[in-house]
């Protein structure tokens, strides 16, 4: 519920009063003047970094933002945080950092706004682990704010068709099973990322942004423009006007993060065959907001949600297409009619989500986000499996393929590393199930995602008969019969520490089951005489995260 608010609730402490005439010297020396200092101080909670296209317009962005916020009578104070590519750092102990910069991000966030008193916050966000991260500070901090995208790449031209990042993974197998040469493997990498922006699927940047806005921390009409394009500026002043306008009716996150918003978020990812990273950052989210939501809960809601939009990496369309079909609001309108929306859940402008999805303007003849009658599939792209081999859950991604049920030998490795090396190595056949352990949250640590195992299985033309299951992650671009998030990892005594090659494992998505064919006691005597390999980390963030950190079924967020 909003209620009036004082717009300098916090700031008047920092500075206002004779006592307080130090912290202003400060602030004159770096160019802020009285009249700034009156005004009501806004964070601007940029995650730019040089070192990936993701997030490389957030710095433009961010100038707009506080462009928008001054022109609103606020005082715009930028700061900045860290960032980690997935996409760059993937296969390499690198990626062991990528979601536990998600925490760095969001403590950063919450300490710098903290520690300055800002009345209001806006996140720039880009890639993967940004956008929960930011989010998740924004609900600690429980001030008027808003998180802003900063948008999509446009996708990139090969031998005549449009390509992501996707293809280059999966290039890569194509390329070690010989069916791609040097050449064409070096035209298709310098060909598919054509500027800056995240990556162009419903992977797990488009995921979260949908789901955000669809939540209603993000403005509606904001994620779907790309970040090159040139109204994307316009968006991010109008987003500094936002806040204040935010801050003016004492909108607080709590009003907006809800367990009915969460719900439409979920729904917004089952629809949209969204990345099952979407399970991590929401379950975290939802920790963090103090609101009930455990792994259940996105079964429930995928089982009784259609798979609507037709984006890769399972369909044919990104998200610049979605963007050209009438953007989000076109999919919550369609969870509107369909009664899988709560359409009276508040966002940061004002309106409700099923006030902004009954304006919602679709492009004629588009064919991105289906019609209800005709669905890709009548239910969502998620699947929670339980069974011996995960008794607390597992995630399906069901978007991208037709098989619901596979039987095979285990094909066991003890690091993405090694699988990796098999694949490429042609030593997995079809039939097999290919089982990477010790990648977990602890494990890791960091839970890494294993896109570039399961892209060079799809490139070797194995994608259709093999199955993998991991205690690691998948990335949004993953597709294929693919279980991960398998609870409790292998370095927490799971049972997927228990699995040798040659054992039977069943994944079968229909009876939400994932299964190794052995006794209760023959999994347990196996489990305690497993050794797991030495910590990788003794010092530093790693082996902190790797001590604090929980589960994969409760979000996996540190202690």
């Amino acid at each position: 519920m909003t209620v009036t608010l004082d717009p300098k609730h916090n700031s008047r402490a920092l500075t206002e009063g004779p006592e307080r005439a130090a912290a202003r010297a400060y602030f004159y020396g770096i160019g802020f003047t009285e009249e700034d200092l009156a005004k009501p101080i806004v964070g601007v909670a940029s995650t730019w970094i040089e070192t990936m296209p993701c997030n490389f317009t957030l710095r433009a962005l961010a100038a707009k933002v506080k462009e928008g916020i001054r022109a609103a009578g606020g005082t715009p104070m930028e700061f900045n945080t860290i960032a980690i590519s997935d996409g760059i750092t993937m296969g390499t102990s690198g990626m062991k950092t990528s979601l536990i910069s998600r925490e760095v991000i969001a403590d950063s966030i919450e300490v710098a706004s903290r520690g300055y008193l800002f009345d209001a916050v806006v996140a720039l966000s880009g890639c993967d682990k940004t956008i929960p991260g930011t989010v998740m500070a924004l609900a600690r901090l429980d001030v008027p704010s808003l998180m802003l995208y900063g948008g999509s790449i446009l996708p990139g031209r090969f031998q005549g068709h449009d390509v992501t990042i996707q293809d280059v993974f999966e290039a890569v197998g194509a390329h070690a099973a010989g069916k791609m040469s040097d050449e064409e493997l070096s035209e298709l990498e310098h060909a598919a990322s054509p500027g800056a922006g995240a990556c162009g699927g419903q992977f797990t940047a488009n995921t979260m942004a949908m789901a955000f806005e669809v939540m209603g921390i993000s403005p509606v009409g904001a994620a779907m423009v790309p970040a090159e394009d040139a109204t994307k500026a316009d968006v991010a002043v109008e987003c500094g006007k936002l806040v204040m306008d935010v801050l003016a009716r004492g909108q607080r996150p709590s009003d907006i993060i809800t367990k009915e918003s969460l719900e439409n978020a979920i729904a917004a990812i089952a629809s949209s065959g969204g990345s099952t990273n979407g399970v991590l950052h929401l379950l975290a989210l939802a920790q963090e907001a103090g609101v009930e939501l455990d792994i259940d809960d996105f079964d429930r809601i995928s089982s009784q949600t259609p798979l609507l939009c037709d984006l890769k990496p399972g369909g044919q369309y990104v998200s610049a297409d979605l963007w050209h079909a009438g953007g989000i609001s076109v999919l919550a309108q369609r969870l509107l009619e369909a009664g899988l929306l709560h359409g009276d859940t508040p966002t940061v402008t004002g309106r409700t989500i099923g006030e902004h999805a009954a304006q919602a303007v679709e492009t004629d003849g588009q064919q991105v986000v289906r019609p209800l009658d005709q669905p890709i599939k009548p239910t969502g792209g998620l699947a929670i499996l339980r069974g011996n081999l995960a008794p607390e859950g597992c995630v399906v991604k069901l978007a991208g393929h037709e098989r619901t049920r596979h039987v095979g030998p285990a094909r066991v490795f003890e690091s993405e590393e090694d699988a990796m090396a098999a694949v490429t190595g042609k030593r997995i056949e079809a039939g097999d199930v290919v089982v990477i352990r010790n990648e977990g949250p602890a494990g890791g640590p960091g839970m890494r995602e294993m896109l570039a195992v399961t892209a060079a299985l799809v490139g070797e033309g194995l994608g259709e008969d093999v199955a993998l299951l991991t205690d690691g992650r998948f990335s949004g671009a993953t597709h294929g019969l693919m279980a991960g998030h398998v609870a409790p990892e292998a370095a927490r005594g799971g049972p997927i520490a228990a699995v040798r090659d040659g054992d039977e494992v069943t994944l079968d998505v229909e009876g939400r089951r994932l299964d190794v064919a052995l006794a209760d006691e023959e999994i347990a005597r196996r489990v305690a005489e497993y050794e797991s390999p030495p910590p990788a980390y003794e010092t530093g963030a790693m082996a902190k995260y790797a001590k604090l950190v929980s589960s994969a079924s409760a979000g996996a967020v540190t202690g």
